[in-house]
């Protein structure tokens, strides 16, 4: 993904500062930067399991949830693999 910033005068001297003072690129910098501060957000808004009996308990939960149980079956033309396919080679045509 390419991202365009406009910068005040300040913030960019300040950037190319601390990508020199670590000899990468403003780019390198950049990525490094976003990687490191938005990783533990992206962690965070996952459910966290500490154990597998955890997970299978959350799993269990997620199966057994009332609203799951209006929910109609797949057909079995739904399902097959004539049916997938197709689909997709639909969409290559």
């Amino acid at each position: 993904m390419t991202i365009q910033l406009n910068l005040k005068p300040e913030m960019e001297a300040h950037l190319i500062a601390q990508a020199t003072a670590k000899g990468i690129s403003v780019e390198q910098y950049l990525e490094s930067w976003i990687e490191t501060n938005l990783t533990p957000e992206i962690e965070r808004s996952l459910p966290q399991t500490e154990t597998t009996q955890e997970w299978v308990e959350l799993l269990e939960a997620f199966c057994n949830n009332p609203a799951l149980a209006n929910v109609p079956p797949l057909s079995d033309e739904a399902i097959s693999r004539e049916s997938i396919y197709r689909e997709r080679e639909d969409s290559q045509l």
